[in-house]
């Protein structure tokens, strides 16, 4: 097995005695030998397994020559746009170019192209036209069916059709990578692997097709949103993979694209396995000179613990790629792992994480998901925890507190996001004041994205009454530890079910907290999640019913200025949302207004909510006396949140 990194030119493959490779893998991203990306892990995988692997990254897509540059595979080309989807890396929900890319070579932008596994593909196609291509990693993934894309405001077909690509890895693809591998090394066309779970391939034979589910046909899609969102539903009750069924969608009345079932978690073994494979942990010394590769900066020092998640946020993907059943890896196979960590040269004593998509998630939900799989009719966490729900977090702490005895380590941090309703509805507080006590510094960042019900309920997350539940126990616990520790709240505007009702009531609530968040993250509409199927269809594929969208761009300002309300440049945008909503209440001089009225635009007075009139008189809108030139009220700092009154 080699240990060094995989050949990225000829040179190396000669000096590795390779005269051709089994596999080249095409990749958005520059080539980072870590286990947090996934063309290091899948490539590190079929290396182990006996097979020979080269990597392409980020190759001139204007040049065809670049795609040649370790001449033509065995046994097929490895297509991955990279560890994002290439939209969202390219763009923000504003659709405006952003600056930098945390994935290349000194965060350069642009090294990429939009919708980058199509693009390879096609310039794969143009030179080798016959040699089997396989696409992975999220972005294939989540547009592996027809799908509606924001950036282009349009239905589009699976990925497959418009790549040219041969078959799809979809999910976490270790389990089908190898057996696509050893079907193709055997000597089967890739045309004749079907067979394989966690795939989705195309046919012109109907008759192929056994067991499935036929779903609405792509001009149907395109004709009838209601369609699209009947379609959708049934793919989501169908990623289980102890239950789901095969699906397939018709183009044209005669091309089919079949999606199996998806591979079977891995085994505790299995995910040991892969994690202990021989990786370099580090960008391509090819790359010193550009200034390296940022991304490798917060996980170079952070440890993987789990995959899956069960918490069904409406707007999050983990449903259709990792799945919700908690995949797990062993105390042994992640000391192991950071003992090598705590002794590399630029180790600074800070292990930045330890988790997954949940960190706190280590075990099922419960245990019959590992044999019968998860409900597809109901969520463990919402809109109440289910009965069998087992909330236990005695495996984590020991985890973590055996981290912290590692020599050289300092401080033990968990970045990668804790269920706070899951952590209170654990009865025992071990957990809640270890973390206080060893993995906060100085602020905890949770994400109750809103506290309207209404909001909350589209977004699959629990009532405002669970989280207010959790700061009461935060607070006190740090009370009793007798630390001065604050939470720092994640929220979202414009999400499907969010009026300017909803979004004034998130104003008053942070008017209450004395808090007004640096950043707002707008709604983003990526590719298959539910969130993202009510934005385009006004449904929701739950119920069928219809949900309020805010889709017009000044609408959604609007809502992101009621977070911001304090901030000057807002104003306008806000006196026109509480205005819309019917709130001019909230503008005024007492305690409970968010704004005061600025003079000199005709808003002379406001009648509050008690039928009183607020007189604009010779203050700014921020109630300040224009001859008292004094300096301006200290911003309120990221330790005003929530700190107890």
């Amino acid at each position: 097995m080699n240990q060094g990194f995989l050949p990225i030119r000829k040179e190396d493959m000669e000096a590795a005695g390779i005269k051709q490779l089994d596999f080249v893998y095409v990749c958005g991203d520059a080539y980072v030998d870590h286990p947090s990306f996934g063309h290091a892990i899948i490539s590190r995988l079929l290396e182990a397994h006996g097979y020979r692997v080269g990597i392409i990254a980020q190759p001139d897509w204007k040049d065809e020559t670049s795609i040649c540059a370790l001449g033509e595979p065995r046994l097929g080309f490895l297509v991955s746009a990279g560890n994002m989807d290439s939209m969202v890396n390219h763009y923000s929900v504003s659709k405006k170019r952003r600056s930098s890319d945390a994935f290349t070579p000194g965060g350069v932008m642009g090294r990429r192209p939009d919708y980058a596994t199509i693009v390879y593909c096609n310039l794969i196609r143009r030179t080798y036209k016959h040699t089997p291509i396989i696409i992975g990693g999220i972005e294939a993934s989540l547009r592996r069916l027809a799908h509606y894309d924001y950036w282009s405001d349009k239905m589009k077909r699976s990925i497959l059709l418009d790549s040219g690509a041969d078959i799809i890895s979809y999910g976490m693809g270790e389990r089908s990578i190898v057996e696509i591998a050893d079907a193709l090394n055997s000597g089967l066309a890739v045309k004749d692997i079907t067979f394989v779970d966690g795939t989705v391939y195309k046919t012109r034979n109907r008759e192929d097709i056994y067991d499935a589910v036929e779903l609405p046909h792509y001009e149907r899609l395109l004709a009838d949103k209601k369609e699209y969102a009947k379609s959708f539903y049934t793919q989501y009750c169908n990623t289980d993979p102890f239950a789901a069924k095969r699906l397939f969608e018709t183009y044209d009345g005669k091309l089919f694209v079949v999606q199996n079932p998806p591979s079977k978690p891995l085994s505790q073994r299995e995910m040991d396995q892969i994690y202990a494979l021989p990786y370099m942990r580090t960008y391509h010394p090819s790359y010193e000179a550009a200034g390296g590769v940022p991304a490798i900066t917060e996980v170079k020092f952070s440890l993987v613990s789990n995959r899956g998640c069960y918490g069904g946020c409406s707007f999050c993907a983990l449903t259709f790629h990792q799945g919700r059943i908690i995949q797990t890896r062993s105390h042994e196979s992640i000391l192991a792992e950071a003992e090598k960590m705590v002794w590399e040269p630029d180790f600074k004593g800070y292990i930045h994480d330890v988790g997954g998509p949940t960190a706190n998630f280590r075990a099922p939900s419960c245990k019959k998901q590992l044999t019968k799989g998860v409900c597809p009719d109901r969520q463990c966490l919402f809109p109440k925890p289910c009965k069998n729900l087992e909330a236990d977090h005695t495996d984590y702490l020991k985890l973590l507190r055996r981290l912290r005895e590692l020599p050289n380590v300092k401080k033990v941090f968990i970045r990668s996001g804790i269920r706070y309703d899951y952590l209170i509805y654990d009865t025992d507080r071990t957990f809640l004041r270890e973390l206080c006590e060893h993995h906060v510094s100085g602020q905890l960042k949770v994400a109750p994205e809103h506290i309207s019900n209404a909001v909350l309920e589209k977004m699959g997350k629990p009532g405002v009454e669970v989280y207010r539940k959790f700061v009461q126990a935060y607070q006190e616990m740090n009370r009793k530890i007798g630390k001065e520790q604050y939470l720092v709240p994640y929220l979202m505007s414009s999400h499907p079910g969010s009026t300017l009702k909803e979004a004034v009531e998130l104003a008053e609530f942070l008017r209450d907290l004395g808090y007004m968040p640096e950043q707002v993250q707008d709604f983003y509409p990526t590719p298959s999640t539910i969130s993202t199927c009510m934005y385009y269809t006004g449904l929701d594929p739950r119920t069928m019913e219809p949900v309020y969208v805010a889709t017009n761009p000044h609408e959604k300002a609007m809502q992101r200025a009621l977070i911001q309300y304090r901030n000057p440049k807002n104003y306008d945008l806000v006196v026109e949302a509480l205005t819309k909503a019917g709130r001019t209440d909230l503008i005024g001089y007492e305690k409970s207004c968010l704004i005061r009225p600025k003079e000199g635009r005709g808003q002379n007075s406001f009648k509050n909510r008690d039928g009183h009139t607020s007189k604009a008189g010779s203050k700014d809108s921020y109630g300040q006396k224009k001859k008292m030139e004094k300096k301006p009220a200290k911003k309120k700092t990221i330790r005003n949140v929530h700190k107890k009154k």
